[in-house]
């Protein structure tokens, strides 16, 4: 009899029953008592979930059936898009097919990635790609890949850990940033920006009871995520994991505060734009608050007439040439967060892995934009009326409130350091 034939008889009612009356007819009448009978009865119930467990055991892993059994496996199916279409690649990886295999090659090379008996360096890295570009969930790439769901979440934790290291080395500052040099400096202009920082939120899935700090103005739980931009759209400094609760101003204290987070300090009268909702400091220029004055491009061009999209006084004016410039922030989060849709879509990993993989889809970004300069979504996004298809902030005045106004000599002198760009 096949084991998963002997394993359904024994799970029957009928053999238990059934063998327990056999025994009871081999009992001898002055044996016959009801503790006699029931010992019996528990032991052929023991008897018989035993011989399950066995059965179990032998089925799931000696006599085991095969569950991915298609012809097409992840190797052919890498090796498809490979050697196919261009167009394949950069769909379900979000890379051109010369830059996915480079950062193979630099995985493996540099940072240690190394492939397993059955699963190749190109199938490891689409693995996590297409994950992070599509917020797909295991169960779909078992069947895209043909492999078990323990094998998808063991590949996946294992790219994420080396990209975790090429995030260290890519998302910083040029060694000169201080000095304009590597597009830390917008083009024709004289002024002495370095880049832009701003904040922004990606959902987290966490456990019922832990989500109430990360529940902000959103109304769902999210993680804050500080980040500093240059002037190619590239992230030189990301600090993601704070409650989605805490505000945009008190982590920016806590970055340009810390001795151990290499934020990018500005040095001279090199400075930093910030919105609204940070506080107007030296190296950080911040824009004219107020009610009647306007701040956001949308405001300027949402005029019916050419009179009246044109900024009003001195202060709309500067207002409207610190956004420009500003703008250079959210279209980076814009055409991140468009490419990777799990940003969108967390799955339920630990929050630590969550935040590994903010940084890690910052780091992959980072190296797309310096491999390939003529990518589609960051050529799109050069377009100063670019409007990502994300969510704006709309409540960037209204973080005004609870901003850290300084009144020392320094923010003295960067008020008057702003009225002098103002009238230039």
């Amino acid at each position: 009899m096949e084991p998963w034939k002997v394993k359904d008889y024994a799970s029957t009612e009928s053999w238990s029953f059934k063998d327990c009356a056999l025994v009871q007819q081999n009992i001898p009448d002055d044996e016959k008592d009801e503790h006699t009978i029931h010992e019996n009865m528990e032991w052929l119930i023991l008897c018989q979930l035993t011989a399950t467990s066995i059965l179990t055991y032998v089925e799931n892993y000696i006599h085991k059936v095969p569950c991915r059994t298609s012809i097409r496996t992840g190797h052919k199916f890498i090796e498809e898009i490979l050697n196919g279409h261009g167009m394949r690649c950069y769909q379900d990886f979000r890379l051109t097919k010369p830059v996915f295999m480079e950062l193979c090659r630099e995985l493996t090379y540099k940072y240690g990635l190394q492939p397993t008996r059955a699963m190749s360096i190109y199938e490891e890295v689409g693995i996590f790609l297409m994950m992070c570009a599509h917020g797909v969930d295991n169960r779909l790439m078992q069947e895209i890949f043909n492999h078990s769901g323990e094998t998808i979440s063991r590949h996946f934790h294992r790219v994420l850990k080396v990209i975790g290291k090429l995030a260290g080395d890519i998302i910083k500052p040029h060694p000169n940033y201080n000095d304009g040099e590597g597009y830390h400096k917008p083009q024709h202009c004289r002024i002495a920006l370095i880049g832009a920082i701003d904040g922004t939120h990606v959902k987290v899935r966490l456990p019922q009871g832990q989500a109430i700090p990360y529940i902000g103005r959103k109304g769902f739980a999210t993680q804050n995520i500080l980040a500093v931009v240059d002037f190619n759209m590239c992230f030189t400094f990301a600090w993601a994991g704070w409650e989605g609760a805490a505000h945009d101003n008190r982590i920016f204290g806590e970055a340009i505060r810390g001795s151990n987070l290499n934020f990018p300090h500005p040095k001279g009268k090199k400075y930093y734009l910030v919105d609204a909702g940070y506080s107007h400091r030296l190296g950080y220029m911040g824009p004219y608050k107020g009610e009647n004055i306007r701040y956001h491009l949308e405001d300027f061009r949402r005029a019916r007439t050419s009179q009246l999209r044109a900024p009003r006084n001195m202060k709309e004016k500067f207002n409207y040439l610190h956004s420009s410039c500003r703008n250079i922030v959210e279209r980076t989060f814009g055409v991140w967060k468009a490419r990777w849709n799990i940003l969108a879509n967390m799955p339920y990993y630990h929050i630590d892995t969550q935040r590994e993989i903010v940084l890690a889809t910052m780091a992959v970004h980072n190296y797309i934009r310096k491999k390939n300069v003529a990518d589609h979504a960051f050529l799109i996004a050069e377009d100063e009326s670019y409007e990502p298809d994300i969510e704006r902030d709309i409540e960037a005045f209204v973080r005004v409130m609870h901003s850290e106004n300084g009144n020392d000599q320094n923010n003295i002198y960067w008020m008057a350091v702003r009225v002098h760009l103002q009238l230039t």
